[in-house]
């Protein structure tokens, strides 16, 4: 059987780690998904997601081209939770307004140190 990415195949978890859970493919292939592949969100313990001898759909999103290792996602047959929220980035403490002030009060002599070092190297 070759495989590639984007492939959907029914597999069977022959078990199961606390960093993923390894299918089988049939034809001697085995894949494994990844616990951030399990499903959206945080798994604390993925033995409650997922058990051994569990047949399950996986898309292949991934296949190593020297080990031959293929990874698998069941995340990829679920709809993405909604955004709760969109946490607004500060570049500086928003609880100070400083704004460009440090620049401004800066700024003389920024410039007036690199054109003394500009005239000493010349």
């Amino acid at each position: 059987m070759t495989l590639k990415i984007g492939d959907i195949l029914i597999g069977e978890i022959t078990g199961i780690q606390p960093y993923g859970a390894f299918v089988s493919l049939g034809d001697n292939q085995q894949g494994l998904i990844h616990v951030s592949e399990v499903k959206h969100g945080f798994i604390k313990n993925i033995e409650e997601e997922l058990t051994v001898k569990q047949k399950v759909k996986v898309q292949i999103i991934d296949i190593d081209e020297y080990t031959k290792k293929i990874s698998l996602s069941l995340r990829v047959f679920q709809d993405a939770p909604p955004v709760l929220y969109k946490k607004k980035k500060y570049f500086t403490n928003r609880y100070k307004n400083i704004g460009f002030e440090s620049i401004d009060k800066n700024l003389s002599h920024w410039v007036d140190g690199f054109l003394d070092d500009i005239t000493e190297n010349n």
